[in-house]
């Protein structure tokens, strides 16, 4: 390109890209409110003539055949109903007001609510019967930018259940108010992680550095796994110790909880020498590496199966530093996190799961 430098025009583009974005998901957006407003004047107008046989059959398919003559394709009788269903689910269904400042400036409904997805997205969201779940993924989706393809998989790879199954009940209550919140070492750690997007079903077996390159090659979908704050810092970090050298399989840094996070990729049962193998990796980065005003560093251990007991012998009572997580390569049955997330708390909360 001559002498235009390749960073004027990179940083042309960059912003030409951002004002499209925001462009579509202004578009997106206004089409989410004006589609609540038409549930509840197809949900009004239906009251009204209720006493007259299958008026709410033909209100329907006539409004559908009016939008149709006029604004083409969109205005199906299925659409239409999931616009009514849009509205029944959401007209008194409030969630908490996010911080996102990104969100401020939005108008709200009539009823006070906020949308802050595409329609794409709510047509997923309002088939989630338990309100606190759908409240969270909302808040997830929205907070971490999820495609709508990520939302279906963090849905499918039960995220809610397995952040709740981690937490008691109060935490359960502030996953619906406010989602994932990452404030202490604990809530940077899941149990299981799901890595099915990894395809090693498929193989009869597999090493741990087949796991790690997987890990790698999925690196974007991974991150999106491990929740928010996550960047990615190395694999295979070497570092050398009374002339001794060790390398940590994955590096990763949390910019909410300020601190370095460790994995260690174990395709076996856990050992307690693996606990021990992390707890030095741990002492070394925070002896050697991490800076005086960052926070103490995090070591998952991330295995195929693992021993609570051998975990909970193994480590100190006060323990917030070193975890050991399973890993799962295919998606859990959201039924069964369910029953033990059920079985867990106690029965009053459990009638809402």
């Amino acid at each position: 390109m001559g002498e235009i430098s390749e960073s004027f025009l990179h940083e042309i583009s960059s912003l030409l890209a951002a004002a499209k974005k925001q462009a579509k998901t202004a578009v997106n957006l206004s089409m989410v409110y004006t589609y609540f407003e038409i549930g509840r004047r197809i949900y009004e107008e239906e009251q009204n003539g209720a006493e007259r046989a299958a008026y709410g059959r033909r209100l329907i398919q006539g409004l559908s055949e009016y939008l149709t003559a006029r604004f083409g394709k969109g205005y199906s009788v299925g659409n239409l109903k999931n616009i009514r269903q849009f509205y029944r689910v959401y007209a008194e269904d409030q969630i908490g007001e996010t911080s996102f400042s990104q969100f401020q400036n939005l108008p709200s409904t009539s009823t006070g609510r906020k949308f802050y997805l595409s329609w794409s997205h709510y047509l997923k969201l309002m088939r989630i019967s338990n309100a606190d779940e759908r409240h969270f993924y909302e808040i997830e989706a929205a907070k971490n930018d999820w495609s709508l393809t990520e939302l279906k998989r963090q849905y499918d790879s039960s995220l809610y259940e397995r952040l709740a199954l981690s937490g008691d009940r109060e935490k359960v209550a502030r996953l619906a108010a406010e989602g994932q919140v990452m404030e202490k070492p604990e809530d940077a750690v899941k149990d299981p992680y799901v890595l099915e997007f990894l395809g090693l079903p498929e193989l009869p077996e597999y090493s741990e550095s087949e796991l790690e390159t997987r890990i790698i090659d999925h690196l974007q979908q991974f991150l999106l796994e491990l929740g928010t704050g996550f960047a990615f810092v190395g694999r295979q970090v070497r570092f050398t110790f009374n002339e001794e050298h060790f390398r940590v399989d994955l590096v990763f840094y949390n910019r909410i909880l300020r601190c370095f996070v460790l994995f260690d990729l174990k395709i076996g049962e856990l050992k307690h020498q693996d606990i021990g193998q992390m707890q030095m990796y741990v002492n070394y980065y925070d002896r050697r590496v991490k800076l005086a005003e960052e926070n103490p560093t995090i070591g998952i251990v991330l295995c195929k199966d693992k021993n609570d007991a051998v975990v909970e012998m193994t480590l100190p009572e006060d323990n917030t530093q070193i975890f050991a997580s399973k890993y799962e390569t295919v998606l859990p049955s959201k039924e069964d996190l369910k029953r033990l997330l059920n079985e867990g708390l106690d029965p009053f909360y459990s009638e809402k799961l």
